[in-house]
């Protein structure tokens, strides 16, 4: 089964398991790192997620993944909290970080830039409205941000 198609059959056979629970299912991935394969389950809620909630999501999705068996090969599943640097990906995850700091990188160039970090103001009809220093504001289409995340300074 290819990369995409495993995540996104995991992210299919993942959805039902993290309303039940009342997560929300953040993302999939399904990733090789040296010799080894991990599937990488990302759940939020609000207040955030415990070791306990990881625990008990693993154990329900573990059970359909031995029975669908949709992964040939061995990995190790991994199922946690996003972090505080969470991706953007879906169109609510930007609604969720309205007015707070992100950074975007883009697959090309846009004003010279690929790189941008200003407040969220939102999407509307596919474009991202940052707000960049000095009350500048920039409009990225959303097809052309390659990722998106929460920015923090440490």
């Amino acid at each position: 089964m290819a990369k995409k198609k495993t995540d996104e059959f995991v992210f299919d056979l993942a959805q039902p398991i993290a309303e039940e629970l009342g997560f929300e299912l953040v993302d999939v991935e399904f990733i090789k790192e040296g010799q080894n394969w991990f599937l990488r389950i990302y759940i939020d809620k609000d207040g955030g997620v415990s070791l306990d909630d990881c625990q008990r999501f693993s154990g329900k999705i573990n059970v359909l993944l031995d029975d669908a068996d949709p992964i040939s090969q061995s990995y190790f599943l991994e199922v946690s909290s996003p972090g505080l640097d969470r991706p953007l990906k879906k169109k609510s995850d930007y609604d969720r970080s309205i007015d707070k700091a992100i950074e975007v990188n883009l697959y090309a160039q846009l004003n010279g830039s690929k790189y941008y970090k200003g407040i969220n103001k939102g999407i509307c009809d596919e474009i991202l409205t940052l707000e960049l220093e000095q009350g500048k504001v920039i409009e990225i289409p959303v097809k052309s941000i390659g990722s998106a995340r929460l920015y923090f300074e440490f």
